[in-house]
């Protein structure tokens, strides 16, 4: 059984998921922290000084009443809160990862396929038809090898 285990996880498919995966997270990381850290400050310092982080609603107040400075005072005093600020940030965040994907995954793919699905030019036929006997003979035969009738070029 263990063998039968061993087997599975080494199959290549197996082991290319697992990569693919992990790659995966490190790139969402990476679109996390480029859409919190340097594309939404200057959404935000263009749109007035505006932080999507802490952009949220209070539907009830916490132990500690409202109004609260920053969503985590908010969070901290219990309130509960609709985080429409986080939403926008993730909506952003989907975007900028649809967007790297098609431009640098889905599209040089699509060419590299286009290129390998290119039909060959056909090749030069080798035989031709005798007009006499209509079997098939060399292109470069001026004599028919079975009725022995004279080709003309």
């Amino acid at each position: 059984m263990f063998k039968d285990f061993k087997n599975f996880i080494m199959k290549g498919n197996v082991v290319d998921m697992a990569v693919g995966i992990i790659i995966g997270i490190a790139f969402g990381l990476i679109i996390n922290s480029a859409v919190k850290d340097i594309i939404m400050p200057p959404i935000g310092l263009a749109l007035g000084n505006v932080d999507f982080q802490n952009m949220f609603a209070v539907l009830k107040a916490g132990a500690t009443p409202g109004p609260y400075a920053s969503l985590a005072a908010a969070q901290a005093a219990g309130a509960i809160t609709i985080n429409y600020g986080v939403f926008i940030n993730t909506i952003i965040n989907f975007l900028i990862i649809a967007a790297v994907l098609f431009f640098f995954v889905v599209r040089p793919i699509a060419r590299l396929n286009a290129r390998k699905s290119t039909p060959a030019a056909p090749a030069a036929p080798t035989t031709k038809e005798c007009p006499y006997c209509f079997s098939n003979i060399p292109i470069k035969a001026t004599r028919c090898p079975n009725c022995t009738s004279e080709l003309k070029k």
